[in-house]
């Protein structure tokens, strides 16, 4: 095999796919990246056997050929070469060292044999495709990653769940992920063809994030297949499969409170800042602040036997009766940080039930938290 490829069309072929390749590996070969040149076309394949990213770029080819190599060492080389420079790469016949040359530096990296490079199979129908837009499918991972879990016991809140379903007599496609201690759900047009994905799947959360790095870049549309088993995400020369979580997402439409009826608005950006200054002398373990409203003042105040405490006061608009209840300050900046518009409402029962927490400008998103003892 012998190839020559710009730098700069290798190295982003190669920070799209290295990432899933962890770097203390117990399986030699899936530390490597899999070459394969011929036709003009180099394509690049890494797995960590639950998620599989594939690219092809253009490249001159002389001899094709495969074989793998050290994923992340090839990326490190390529990322320090200069600018403008062209990289060639040949694996000589009967031999097991890559040679790697660009301008006066030459490489010669050790590779492990194709045969033994594990592959997701393809085989069987993905039955459900559907195509959406990039920024649409953003929105969707950004609005509701952060509640998803980190509790390895509860291996099927792990992930974001999406399904089809109805809302507000519309057809939507709805993302959702939870940690039992707060709930994010958003919603978009149902794309063609995703109609009959009513049971949902669950997307690991590793696999969400490699999605999300890859449409970093994407400018249109995502073509998306399903199974109950896999998923795959291409656009442009890029592919990602992942399997997605065998297990049960919970009904998360009995913990979204239905009798709420006390309504605050409040600026978030305003709100954002004061848990965060307020929350600077709150207790590192639990971290909860305590939300004290009363007429058109709400006070937020921590206490800490170690640190003291701290309080500060924000006018709002509020017309019910007087409410204290306390929230984890983390889990109120996450909120926070999704809304777009001036304007978060958030509706409350009272001190110890769930609150349903809204952007004024987006019926799309809505996220819940259950309070906390304070």
């Amino acid at each position: 095999m012998k190839f020559s490829i710009d730098r700069s069309d290798l190295l982003r072929a190669l920070s799209h796919v290295h990432t899933i390749v962890e770097r203390r590996n117990t399986i030699p070969i899936l530390a490597n990246v899999l070459l394969k040149a011929e036709d003009g076309i180099l394509f690049l394949n890494t797995t960590d056997m639950d998620l599989e990213v594939s690219e092809s770029v253009p490249a001159t080819v002389d001899k094709p050929g495969a074989t793998t190599v050290a994923a992340n060492t090839l990326y490190d080389i390529v990322r320090k070469l200069q600018d403008g420079a062209t990289v060639s790469l040949e694996l000589p016949a009967g031999e097991n060292r890559m040679l790697v040359k660009s301008g006066r530096s030459d490489f010669r990296l050790g590779c492990l044999p194709v045969e033994d490079f594990p592959q997701m199979s393809r085989d069987g129908d993905m039955p459900h495709k559907f195509s959406i837009p990039a920024s649409q499918l953003r929105m969707l991972i950004d609005r509701t990653r952060f509640a998803i879990s980190n509790e390895e016991t509860r291996y099927y809140l792990n992930g974001i769940f999406i399904h089809a379903t109805e809302s507000n007599g519309k057809q939507v496609l709805r993302a959702v992920a939870t940690d039992a201690h707060r709930l994010a759900r958003f919603e978009i047009p149902l794309p063609a063809g995703a109609e009959n994905l009513t049971s949902g799947v669950i997307i690991p959360r590793k696999a969400v994030g490699e999605i999300r790095k890859l449409i970093e870049e994407a400018g249109d549309n995502i073509e998306i297949a399903l199974s109950d088993t896999k998923m795959q995400c291409s656009f442009d020369h890029i592919s990602l499969t992942t399997k997605l979580i065998d297990g049960t997402f919970p009904d998360y439409e009995r913990v979204i409170p239905k009798n709420n009826d006390k309504i605050l608005v409040i600026n978030p950006a305003v709100f954002a800042g004061a848990v965060d200054r307020v929350s600077t002398i709150a207790t590192e373990k639990s971290r909860a602040v305590k939300l004290t409203l009363n007429g058109k003042t709400l006070t937020l105040s921590a206490t800490s036997p170690e640190s003291g405490s701290a309080s500060e006061e924000i006018e709002v608009t509020f017309d019910s009766d007087p409410v204290e209840i306390g929230f984890n300050a983390a889990y109120l900046m996450d909120v926070a940080k999704q809304m777009e518009s001036d304007g978060c409402r958030l509706t409350l029962a009272d001190s110890a039930s769930p609150t349903i927490i809204q952007d004024v400008g987006d019926e799309n998103a809505l996220y819940v938290l259950m309070p906390m003892r304070v």
